[in-house]
């Protein structure tokens, strides 16, 4: 074998082993990341749900001001106007 094609497979070799130990430490941090996509993958899903059936959003809010007391409606009303901040803070730096 020339000298060439021994740098050539020297360098071939070398590279594949770099490949493999790249793909390695990409698993390792995608597989830390699996749980809380997943998790936002299913917020956007629920979030497409009631843009297309935006009636069940407002029949499920009346129910939620019927069953709930006032007393707990003031702290589940805060937390439904942080929730919409969010979402739309999040859309409007990721999704225009």
């Amino acid at each position: 074998m020339s000298d060439k094609l021994k740098r050539l497979a020297d360098r071939r070799e070398r590279l594949l082993r770099d490949s493999a130990l790249q793909r390695e430490q990409l698993t390792s941090a995608v597989n830390g990341l699996r749980a809380p996509l997943a998790l936002a993958d299913q917020g956007f899903a629920l979030i497409g749900f009631f843009k297309k059936h935006p009636i069940l959003l407002a029949s499920g809010s009346a129910l939620m001001l019927k069953v709930l007391r006032p007393s707990r409606l003031g702290k589940w009303f805060s937390r439904g106007l942080f929730a919409w901040q969010m979402v739309r803070k999040l859309h409007s730096k990721f999704l225009t």
